[in-house]
């Protein structure tokens, strides 16, 4: 735990920097197990921890499940593992060494097998080799090379800071080598990004609004009723009149009635809807509220909600960028990017509007609907290729033969009516009922016009509904289709922590390799060492849920004591491309440290300040402050531990605040030739 290292409270807020947002994914908690797990699963779960770069979690779990009576050669040699990863000899307690003799001779009792105990006893060996002759030597090492490469690979890994500088000079070229090749293993420039994406929240579409038809109907049953009595009046005037020139006119009153009702509605509808549509995207694209006859009052609009007009908070304003993104990214062949932008304003603004609308609520990051923006910017380069992408415009065009249609139909009613009127009219000698046709007639028209305004008004309505019902079900199979195959696609290509941990691992072997080459030393010449890993600004950065945070760029700092003082260098590394443009060294002298200061803060993070004798203090971020991003089963100082334990914080801070003490003395006292005892005290 941290408590081991001085700490000071830094409130010095000026000197705050905001913490970057980092991604949490994963629909399983790796490195949490229940208090009353079976230890198989602790065991398990510990050695996922080993792989991942987490030691001290890893020999927490599998000495518990040890306790329990989960024993054996492999869970031994996972758990010797666990104790020496990331540690050098004088960092163990004396209890851990004293355990460490006990697991040796316990070792002796265990049944003979292939992998495990002769892994086991090669481990022990090479602890054993300080002062032993280079024959000896010699032939441990054999007996290393001839373990399988599992258990070879993760000794070499894993021991790393307590193998003595003659055994490491000796397996130093194979070390490098088996970093060349796994640096690149399994497609690792192509996967890295992946682990920086969040899971994706599901699909959403906007479902249809509510159909308004109901509030007409009062109005269609009054208007109707009133042209139902004046139609009523005149035909059955007529008929007394002139019986069989009224049926004539009033069949044909009906027939040519029906007809301009059949193409009329759908005149009307197509009419409004294009309309409808077309209003849409052209004050989408200004950004301005957008109406819809069909849509209720109550019910916001994705445009409107917020205050009547997009609203321009950052999750807006970051799914707007997201657009622009990707439909620059997804342009049509003969168009160049502006001419598409332009081409699409409406059409890109209305679907900004829509996915803002539907998951702002959520309090998310655009990063969780970049997956549903890319399929939109997508299809609407496909709708356009198979010329689909201004669809309505066709759908909602109305044929010239069905207005022709519906004039002449109109036209033809108009005069039957009026003929009829007459032959009622004409059929009594009475002037007033004369006048009292003809003034029903207009009352006829005013309230069949209403009428037919209103029913046309419903019908629209119900078939707008309908159709927008259908579309949202269309829309929503896509999209979950869609969501579906990304999610799966992720899972299947997003790497492991295991390999992301493999992958730094051979960053830093690599690096160091570099750096032993330019100085032209050897592993003779070192007497301790130690790698720092921080985040390097700017990054991106996720963790899967339980586990240590992972960075887009990294800040290697090795730190070699040699017999003539402390080199420190220092890297960038591109995760993805595991490229280094460049390098800073600095060389001190043992007695330039003065100290070494470690500072924790909830809005910082760790740093850690080295004091110089003879210069200002050198301040390196270990790890941003993620209090804020904290899962509810996760507690901030185990996590934060977990982190610090990825980053190899522990042993380089034991080495440098040795050094700031003692000079090269402690150096002579604390390196891997020169081993303490087992029961040397603390």
């Amino acid at each position: 735990m941290t408590g081991d290292f001085p700490s000071t409270h830094n409130e010095a807020h000026d000197s705050f920097v905001g913490a970057q947002a980092g991604i949490i994914f994963g629909s399983t908690i790796n490195n949490i197990v229940p208090p009353d797990a079976s230890p198989q699963k602790k065991y398990e779960v510990g050695v996922r921890c080993l792989e991942e770069g987490l030691p001290g979690r890893a020999r927490e779990l599998i000495w518990d499940a040890i306790t329990h009576d989960h024993d054996g050669p492999q869970i031994r040699f996972h758990w010797v593992l666990a104790m020496l990863s990331k540690r050098a000899h004088h960092d163990l307690s004396a209890e851990e060494r004293r355990q460490l003799d006990r697991t040796r001779d316990v070792m002796q009792g265990y049944a003979e097998d292939k992998d495990w105990k002769p892994g086991l006893e090669v481990v022990f060996d090479l602890l054993a080799l300080p002062g032993k002759a280079d024959s000896e030597t010699a032939a441990v090492l054999k007996r290393l090379r001839d373990l399988a490469p599992p258990q070879h690979d993760l000794i070499v890994h894993h021991l790393d800071l307590v193998l003595t500088s003659r055994t490491k000079a000796t397996l130093w070229a194979e070390i490098c080598e088996l970093a060349k090749a796994g640096q690149f293993r399994g497609d690792r420039c192509r996967r890295v990004r992946y682990y920086f994406e969040p899971d994706p929240i599901g699909a959403r579409t906007r479902p249809p609004e509510e159909s308004t038809a109901f509030r007409y109907r009062p109005r269609l049953a009054a208007w109707t009723g009133l042209f139902v009595v004046a139609a009523g009046f005149l035909g059955i005037s007529a008929v007394i009149a002139e019986p069989l020139t009224a049926i004539v006119e009033l069949l044909i009153a009906l027939g040519t009635g029906f007809l301009a009702a059949r193409f009329g509605q759908r005149w009307w509808h197509n009419k409004h809807r294009l309309q409808a549509k077309e209003q849409e995207l052209g004050q989408a694209s200004n950004q301005e509220p957008v109406p819809d006859p069909a849509r209720s009052p109550a019910a916001p609009s994705p445009a409107s909600a917020g205050g009547g007009t997009l609203a321009a908070d950052g999750f807006t304003s970051g799914v707007r960028e997201s657009f622009e993104h990707y439909f620059g990214t997804y342009v049509p062949h003969g168009f160049d990017r502006p001419e598409w932008h332009a081409h699409t304003a409406g059409i890109r603004a209305v679907l900004a509007a829509e996915v803002a609308f539907l998951y702002r609520e959520s309090r998310i990051s655009v990063d969780r609907v970049n997956w549903l923006i890319r399929y939109l910017a997508r299809d609407t380069k496909d709708r356009h290729d198979n010329g689909t992408l201004f669809a309505h415009r066709q759908q909602y065009r109305t044929p010239v033969t069905t207005k022709l249609a519906c004039v002449l139909a109109l036209a033809l009613l108009g005069l039957t009516s009026l003929a009829a009127t007459v032959t009622a009219a004409t059929g009594s000698a009475s002037a007033f009922h004369g006048f009292l046709t003809f003034a029903v007639f207009f009352g006829a028209i005013g309230s069949g016009r209403r009428a037919a305004s209103v029913w046309l008004d419903i019908r629209s309505e119900e078939q707008r509904f309908a159709e927008e019902t259908q579309e949202y079900h269309l829309r929503m199979y896509a999209r979950e289709e869609e969501f579906q195959r990304w999610q799966e696609h992720l899972e299947a290509i997003r790497p492991s922590d295991a390999e992301m941990e493999a992958w730094l691992s051979h960053d830093k072997i690599l690096f160091t390799a570099d750096v032993l080459r330019h100085h032209q030393l050897t592993w003779y010449d070192i007497i301790a060492h130690t790698i720092l890993t921080t985040p390097a600004r700017p990054y991106r950065r996720a963790r899967r849920r339980g586990g240590p945070w992972r960075y887009s760029r990294y800040t290697l700092r090795l730190f070699l004591a040699t017999r003539n003082g402390i080199r420190e260098i220092s890297t960038v590394v591109d995760f993805a491309r595991a490229t280094r443009p460049g390098e800073q060294r600095t060389n001190y002298r043992f007695n330039a440290f003065s100290s070494v200061q470690v500072t924790e803060d909830d809005r910082i993070g760790y740093e850690m300040a080295l004091l110089l004798s003879n210069g200002p203090a050198r301040t390196i971020r270990i790890k941003d402050a993620d209090s804020h991003q904290l899962e509810p089963y996760e507690n901030a100082r185990d996590l934060s531990q977990i982190n610090l334990d990825a980053a190899g914080f522990a042993h380089t801070f034991r080495l440098l605040e040795g050094i700031a003490a003692d000079g090269k003395a402690w150096i002579e006292r604390n390196n891997a030739d020169s081993p303490p005892p087992a029961d040397s005290t603390d």
